[in-house]
């Protein structure tokens, strides 16, 4: 008599993301951020950088949700604003710099040897300095701009996903499959984007979601000091801008500040959720 044995269906990703229910809170948070930064200046009907749209600290109101500033600009409509900056920012950061991790991370850990010690060494070089202090002198030279202040944070912020690459390449190029794949004739390309990228993309996801609300943070730190965009309404700008006044009117620092919070620990919160997701040991539970 033949017996059935009955494998359990590996359940979906959603079914594990939804177990975490920080993770799902958090997706929800920033669901919520992204359409406010997209949709509220559409149809605020005060914009980001007018003046005198109400009395000068006024507090929230129907009128104005968020109260105004010291020169009465409406205080929700330039969070708004500032929230896409940071988003922009942070995303974009975070994209261009995981590139450029996992182009050296796997050309170190695939090729090994002096092409390995090489691009190590040209990491270590970015990772004894401070980030902070050297996205200051980048952007301070070069300018203050959005683009700028995106492109020395990404320059900066790839040797954490260049390791965590180098180290996923060192242990998947020994694995049997890989070995299989090299004796039937497959090429190094073939080797490299369809052998093992596709199984160390795991970690590589997760440490770039927490990565966009690094940049993030650094972004609001170069606009408090005074290098961000003075042509863009940003978080960070608005925080500085309001720290002589904080005490009188609270909701100036209050509601920028909250923005960024909720962003970075929203982002935080999904990346738990996505660890859950890409671990194996996850979707056997």
């Amino acid at each position: 008599m033949t017996t059935i044995t009955h494998i359990p269906a590996e359940p979906s990703w959603w079914r594990i993301f939804s177990r975490n229910r920080g993770a799902v809170v958090g997706a929800v948070v920033l669901v919520v951020l992204f359409a406010l930064a997209i949709v509220a200046p559409m149809l605020l009907r005060f914009e980001a950088g007018r003046i005198d749209v109400g009395p000068s600290m006024a507090p929230p109101s129907l009128v104005h949700l968020m109260g105004t500033d010291e020169l009465g600009r409406d205080v929700f409509a330039r969070a708004a604003a500032g929230l896409s900056v940071s988003l922009m920012v942070g995303f974009g950061a975070a994209t261009i710099s995981t590139f450029l991790g996992v182009v050296i991370g796997g050309l170190a850990g695939f090729f090994g040897r002096s092409i390995d010690a090489l691009l190590m060494r040209l990491t270590e070089i970015f990772q004894v300095i401070p980030r902070f202090f050297l996205a200051v002198l980048l952007v301070a030279f070069f300018g203050a701009s959005i683009f700028n202040i995106l492109i020395a944070i990404a320059v900066l912020s790839w040797p954490e996903i260049a390791r965590l690459v180098r180290g996923e390449f060192l242990s998947l190029r020994s694995r049997q499959f890989v070995d299989a794949a090299r004796v039937a004739g497959a090429s190094r390309t073939s080797l490299i984007f369809g052998e093992i990228l596709p199984n160390a993309l795991g970690p590589v996801v997760v440490n770039a979601t927490l990565m966009v609300g690094q940049a993030m943070l650094l972004e609001a730190g170069l606009s408090y000091l005074g290098l961000g965009d003075p042509t863009k309404a940003s978080l960070g700008q608005m925080l500085q801008e309001a720290q002589q006044i904080m005490r009188s009117a609270w909701w100036t620092t209050a509601f920028p500040g909250m923005f960024i919070f909720l962003a970075v620990l929203s982002l935080n919160l999904v990346g738990d959720g996505l660890t859950d997701v890409l671990n194996p040991r996850a979707r056997g539970r």
